[in-house]
């Protein structure tokens, strides 16, 4: 026999809005590439993943809301973990933008030989816009 284990944590029951959500995202990026290279039935895929993508969202928000507010599967220590959760995320971004950032004021304020010592780097060809413009 098996004894249940006690503890204060939520163990989610399976759910099928991971696999939802990401057929949607799928949908709605093979959708944007066929529109934006002028396929027939691009913005209709792209309309309908963005619906089923929101509409995923919607549903699994709800069940969220559903198992901490009417189930009360929400501890005091799923709280909390939700909330460090949110805390690393926040504070990940942030250190993300401040890398990019950093890296922007370095490559502006103390320009490399590699490209001439001067910023923005010169450029003595220009950019083709009815043409391939890497070639």
């Amino acid at each position: 026999m098996i004894e249940s284990q006690r503890h204060s944590y939520h163990l989610v029951d399976p759910s099928p809005w991971p696999i939802s959500g990401s057929l949607g995202a799928l949908a709605t990026t093979v959708g944007g590439v066929m529109y934006m290279h002028s396929f027939q039935g691009g913005a209709t895929l792209l309309s309908l993943g963005l619906i089923f993508l929101l509409y995923t969202m919607f549903v699994w928000w709800r069940d969220v809301l559903r198992e901490s507010t009417l189930e009360g599967h929400h501890t005091k220590v799923v709280q909390l973990g939700l909330r460090y959760g949110f805390i690393l995320f926040i504070v990940s971004e942030v250190m993300f933008f401040f890398a990019f950032f950093w890296a922007f004021f370095h490559s502006s304020l103390a320009p490399t030989v590699e490209i001439g010592g001067i910023w923005p780097p010169k450029r003595d060809w220009g950019f083709r816009s009815l043409g391939n413009p890497i070639s």
